[in-house]
């Protein structure tokens, strides 16, 4: 038993977001210093060939990535370097600071070792991860921006505040993730309609004179035909790859007496479907996919990486499984490779497709 495993349940009696703030604080205080880190990257780190996968004109150590909403302000991003992770995401960040939803807006769902959220994009906006990012500096792993709007904003200032954390963040990040899939935020306009989504792809190709990796998140429970209208507007405007899934609306075979919350569904119950997508994605596109949905062990990872994954990302797993959890999916990746005769991720990427 290990020592997450006995302070878990501790922590799950309280709030689910004030014992999201007190970990992150543990971690922040972790990562502090040089000697801290050294501590955890010894105790949890777990480094191996197979693990190394080249995408987006950078090096990823190992594909098991930390998914956006975990570090909004990019205030852990050195911690979960040393805890062993490959890359981190941070956000999603808007251009100014925002509260949110109301709290209670994040709940535990035990009995189906999920998550809801309905977090509606708090955070301290560009400015003050800019500047933290500046002051601290970047970690040593591929840190991903993931960058959303106001929820005050209509459809024309959207567009304009994902240019302007762009613009301010890009400079920062080995790769941005453009977010138009969040269940959390008020629907004042179809964000994934295709006359959006054109309009913000060809304003922010206009801006990327430093031709930085761009991607877009897509949803999870969209029919696979609005799923290719999507992909051929993001290789019309020659985006660089996709992050699939967010959270679902969906309640389907949920026992939990929270399934009633409204907000986004991480964590198991969603592992299928995200994985789902995921196939559908890379049978009809050569475009890199971050698959993210659901990932809690190796062999979730695996999974994800055989239906044509590149990278996979996680969050409820890590809130579930505690500080070793990296180190543990990495280790049994290697073994999983090693079992089915693959050199390394890269080659297992899309083998089970046809």
């Amino acid at each position: 038993m290990t020592i997450y495993s006995r302070l878990r349940p501790l922590a799950f009696k309280l709030p689910a977001e004030t014992a999201h703030d007190l970990g992150k604080r543990a971690l922040r205080a972790a990562g502090a210093t040089w000697p801290t880190r050294a501590t955890l990257r010894y105790a949890y780190r777990y480094e191996h060939p197979a693990l190394e996968v080249d995408l987006f004109d950078t090096t990823f150590p190992n594909p098991v990535g930390v998914a956006a909403g975990f570090d909004k302000n990019a205030e852990v991003t050195h911690a979960l370097t040393a805890l062993g992770f490959g890359f981190v995401e941070v956000g999603t960040v808007t251009p100014y600071p925002q509260s949110g939803n109301e709290r209670p807006r994040l709940f535990r769902l035990p009995e189906d070792e999920a998550m809801i959220n309905r977090m509606g994009f708090n955070g301290q906006g560009m400015e003050r991860v800019k500047a933290r990012l500046e002051r601290e500096g970047l970690p040593s792993i591929p840190i991903g921006v993931n960058v959303g709007k106001m929820n005050s904003s209509n459809e024309e200032e959207a567009v304009e505040d994902y240019r302007r954390v762009f613009d301010r963040l890009s400079p920062y990040a080995d790769y941005v993730v453009v977010n138009v899939s969040c269940p959390n935020t008020p629907d004042e306009f179809d964000e994934a309609s295709p006359g959006h989504l054109r309009t913000v792809f060809e304003t922010l190709e206009a801006e990327n004179d430093a031709d930085r990796p761009l991607l877009v998140k897509v949803g999870p429970d969209s029919p696979a035909e609005s799923l290719y209208d999507l992909v051929d507007i993001v290789e019309e405007f020659d985006l660089d790859g996709i992050v699939a899934t967010n959270t679902t609306t969906s309640r389907e075979g949920i026992k939990s007496d929270r399934r009633e919350e409204w907000g986004g569904l991480s964590g198991k119950p969603l592992e299928d479907r995200s994985t789902n997508v995921i196939r559908t994605l890379a049978e009809y596109t050569d475009l890199p996919i971050v698959g993210v949905g659901g990932v809690d062990s190796a062999e979730s990872a695996y999974a994800k990486i055989r239906a044509g994954a590149s990278l996979v990302q996680l969050y409820t797993g890590f809130v579930y499984n505690g500080p070793s959890t990296a180190r543990e999916i990495n280790r049994g990746l290697v073994d999983l490779l090693q079992r089915d005769g693959f050199q390394s991720v890269e080659e297992a990427v899309g083998a089970d497709l046809e």
